[in-house]
């Protein structure tokens, strides 16, 4: 006989899922997936939309990385009108997908992932999140804290909102930076700097009291970054896979992502899954986000966290398979994009007046990329010659990574299968968390979400759990 285990909801993500999990007669498990539960729309309803709109509409898919659909939806416009931002333009990109970068990574860390590794992995949940983790620790979390809204302050400037940019368009930014902007945006940079540094060892520091977490979900798939003559670009670059041995297997443009990926339904969920085609005719799985953006970059360039990336390298190698170590993945990249905002904005080239390219081209069918916090982030756009959208495809990091998610799901669960219903739990959630999905890239569930774990065996229930 087999028994289904649900896990519903899967809490601290973005977003709402259920896990499932199928044990087979021999007591391992057999099976197991996340069902996301929100339908994705924004494909329908932009149809018929004026182009142009793109970089500000699809910024309302998710109020937790707007900032990487406004600015790759502006990519994308671009190559719709043919048109190469001026360099200050680009500047200003860069730094608000910086920002973008640090408040995401700071607030995973510590408000989502960091409860379970600061505060141990079987504290009560009551305790174990972000308030329990201001009462243990609270000067840690103050800085923490205080390093997300850096981040948030960064983009608030830059892209004229927090939450729903505004002012990456066509062609470039509709706004130059003001000289006291760009004065008040240095203090904020360098003080990032110093926090990144403050979070980079508490997170190692953590992630050493429990050396048994690191290498309990090892996952040997391929991984996808984006790299710009073999360093971390996560504005623009070329798309590089890299297979489990650490060989480079492919770089590519965005353009060709459909001769490469498998985009394929489900039947248990709203998702997308994607594989990379291997020639015949079989899907390869891989995955994206921090850690496998530092297996596919040779080198990192600001040197804080280059430091960092040669130790992280020489203590697990490259390229490293610990799914758990996303974690300390997330923190270098953290620490980069610090440092990154500070050079950036010592360019005097970024205060310039001239932000903006005109448009003259017949707009045609385009595909644009960036790094977003969790991932290679996708948006391709079917245009007419007026400018108005037949049709788009966005594809989201949590898509790339739904069939290690589910993997890593699976490992975990053999793992603590006989554990009490509370660690279970734990446990998943634990695994979950480790790729920091993001599943608001599709309309919200609406309506109560409470958690219960069912088990049946035969097809009748067995044992419930509710919390």
């Amino acid at each position: 006989m087999t028994r289904t285990i649900e896990i519903n909801p899967v809490t601290r993500i973005e977003g709402h899922a259920t896990v499932n999990i199928e044990v087979g007669d021999d007591g391992r498990v057999a099976g197991a997936c996340m069902h996301v539960l929100e339908f994705r729309g924004f494909e329908r309803f932009v149809k018929g939309m004026q182009v142009e709109l793109m970089p500000t509409l699809t910024t309302r898919i998710c109020g937790t990385c707007p900032h990487a659909h406004h600015l790759v939806g502006a990519k994308t416009v671009d190559k719709v009108f043919g048109v190469t931002p001026p360099r200050a333009a680009v500047l200003l990109r860069e730094l608000l997908n910086c920002g973008s970068m640090i408040h995401s990574h700071a607030i995973h860390f510590f408000a989502l992932a960091g409860p379970d590794l600061l505060l141990g992995l079987n504290a009560p949940p009551a305790q174990r999140n972000l308030l329990g983790l201001l009462d243990a620790a609270p000067e840690l979390a103050t800085k923490a804290l205080r390093l997300r809204t850096l981040g948030q302050r960064i983009c608030e400037i830059v892209g004229g909102r927090g939450t729903h940019p505004v002012t990456a368009v066509a062609g470039g930014m509709s706004a130059a930076l003001k000289s006291d902007s760009c004065a008040t945006l240095r203090g904020i940079a360098t003080e990032a700097v110093g926090l990144a540094q403050v979070a980079v060892a508490a997170g190692k520091a953590a992630l050493g009291k429990h050396e048994d977490l690191l290498t309990i979900l090892p996952l040997e798939v391929h991984s996808l970054g984006t790299v710009r003559d073999g360093r971390l670009d996560l504005y623009d670059g070329t798309l590089r896979v890299c297979r489990p041995d650490g060989s480079v297997a492919a770089d590519f443009p965005v353009e060709e992502h459909r001769q490469r990926f498998f985009e394929e339904a489900v039947p248990y969920s709203y998702a997308k899954q994607l594989r990379l085609r291997d020639g015949a005719g079989a899907g390869v799985p891989y995955r994206v986000g921090p850690l496998a953006r530092l297996n596919c970059a040779e080198r990192i360039d600001t040197p804080l966290a280059a430091a960092e990336l040669e130790e992280f390298r020489s203590r697990f190698g490259r390229p490293c398979h610990l799914t758990v170590l996303n974690h300390h993945a997330r923190l270098i990249e953290l620490l980069h994009c610090a440092e990154k905002a500070v050079a950036l904005l010592a360019d005097d080239e970024i205060a310039s007046p001239n932000v903006r390219a005109p448009i003259t081209a017949t707009p045609r069918p385009a595909a644009a990329h960036i790094e977003a916090p969790r991932g290679v982030l996708i948006h391709d756009y079917d245009v007419d010659p007026n400018g108005i959208m037949r049709g788009a495809n966005l594809i989201v990091a949590t898509q790339h990574n739904m069939s290690s998610i589910n993997a890593s799901i699976k490992d975990m669960a053999q793992l603590a299968l006989e554990k009490p219903d509370a660690d279970l739990l734990n446990h998943i959630e634990f695994a979950i968390r480790c790729y920091d999905p993001c599943l608001s890239c599709s309309t919200h569930q609406v309506g109560s979400m409470p958690l219960a774990i069912a088990v049946t065996r035969g097809g009748r229930p067995v044992r419930t759990v509710r919390r």
